[in-house]
């Protein structure tokens, strides 16, 4: 029996976003976010079900899974593989976007809805020890949150380290899972008596998936892969950059000088690279954004 890993987009939305299965999304953010008695969710309604892509249409495809309660608050819940330095503003830009786009101009504000982001990343990038965060608007004196309509939740799964026996939170099985499920042969015993983590390892089951499903599973991992290839061959080329400038400047200040601007020059090679790789993929404006380059210099690529 061959389970695919979570982190991998198709198969994070395979398990999470199926429309059939909601019980599987339930139980992970009612776990994830602590929900316990009237504030439990109950039903969920996806937005953007899961549906097999196109590779060809995977760069106008949105991979991240939005769903809304019986309350109608919302839910953004987003699996991030390769590090961005940027996420976190990305998350406030996804959010406030989400939160918008639920009334039209003049009308009632008070038809708002609270927005949640759960924001799973495959690295670290906040300045705390804990694998899961909690992040709200509060009074800078009092602590109260008062502006209560954004929450933000991050998984980073590098600081996570639990063996599954130390798993003792449904909260902390699911994290699990995610990080650990491609390894297994079987469910396992701490699972099987759970119905939503029997559901999520039944989708996780390649042998069930259509031929076409395989292909973008694949099709994702590969291009992680090129893209991880490209920011390490940047990287050395750079310092190999710097060090034959340092080398030619004969002295301590010419190295330093010299290193710093092959490094840079290393930065740079890196970030264009990286933007022809997702010419194909992203919009120009995206891809400015997760590389550093301007909009102008894109078009140029282009």
């Amino acid at each position: 029996m061959k389970f695919a890993n979570p982190t991998n987009d198709i198969a994070f939305k395979k398990i999470f976003g199926d429309e059939n299965k909601t019980e599987v999304l339930i139980s992970f953010l009612n776990s994830i976010l602590d929900f316990q008695g009237n504030k439990k969710i109950k039903s969920v309604t996806i937005a953007n079900p899961y549906q097999v892509p196109k590779i060809k249409e995977l760069k106008n495809t949105i991979l991240d899974i939005k769903a809304t309660n019986q309350d109608n608050e919302q839910f953004i819940v987003e699996m991030q593989v390769e590090k961005d330095r940027e996420f976190a503003k990305r998350s406030l830009y996804y959010t406030s976007k989400s939160y918008v786009e639920q009334i039209d101009k003049a009308e009632n504000y008070r038809k708002l809805k609270k927005v949640y982001f759960i924001g799973i990343l495959n690295f670290a990038i906040l300045d705390t020890k804990e694998y899961i965060s909690r992040h709200l608007i509060l009074d800078e004196k009092t602590l109260k949150q008062e502006v209560a309509d954004f929450e933000f939740t991050f998984i980073e799964l590098k600081k996570f380290n639990l063996t599954l026996q130390e798993c003792d939170t449904n909260a902390k099985k699911w994290i699990y899972f995610i990080q650990n499920a491609s390894s297994f042969d079987m469910i396992p015993k701490e699972y099987e008596d759970i119905e939503a983590f029997v559901t999520a390892f039944e989708s996780a089951k390649q042998y069930n998936w259509s031929k076409k499903e395989m292909e973008v599973y694949d099709w994702h991992f590969k291009q992680t892969w090129k893209q991880l290839s490209v920011i390490e061959t940047a990287l050395e080329d750079g310092k190999e950059m710097g060090i034959k400038v340092g080398r030619e400047e004969g002295l301590k200040e010419g190295l330093k000088e010299g290193l710093r601007e092959g490094l840079k020059e290393g930065e740079q090679n890196k970030a264009i690279e990286i933007a022809k790789n997702l010419l194909d993929v992203l919009d120009d404006e995206t891809i400015a954004t997760k590389t550093g380059l301007s909009v102008e210099e894109i078009e140029k690529l282009r």
